[in-house]
């Protein structure tokens, strides 16, 4: 077992991106370059934690954290336009930004502890 397995921020952000892709699949409305955005950004998320882990030094996991952090906040932008866009309803765009918000403060935890 790799290391960043056994994170919780790692298993959270794997979770939100399954749920997010099955969004995706089943919202044919969405833009095709929103949807394709909200993916990556979702993807980025678990991909960047798991490369930040595989680094030695504490600088280069911290970048690679950081960088997963800011894509949270990207996905949580773009929730935040298709819910203004009526492309979301309220209790789902609440669960996904509860989910974001928790997996941020993960993400500063381990961020902070770093320095």
């Amino acid at each position: 077992m790799f290391d960043y397995e056994k994170f919780e921020v790692y298993k959270k952000a794997k979770a939100f991106f399954a749920e997010i892709s099955v969004f995706i699949e089943n919202n044919k409305k969405l833009n095709n370059r929103i949807a394709d955005q909200l993916y990556r950004a979702a993807l980025s998320i678990p991909l960047n934690i798991a490369e930040g882990a595989g680094r030695y030094s504490k600088p280069d996991k911290r970048n690679y954290y950081t960088i997963a952090r800011g894509s949270v906040f990207e996905c949580n932008a773009i929730i935040d336009i298709l819910y203004d866009k009526g492309l979301m309803d309220a209790p789902q765009k609440g669960h996904y930004y509860n989910t974001l918000e928790e997996t941020s403060k993960m993400l500063s935890g381990l961020i902070n502890s770093l320095k």
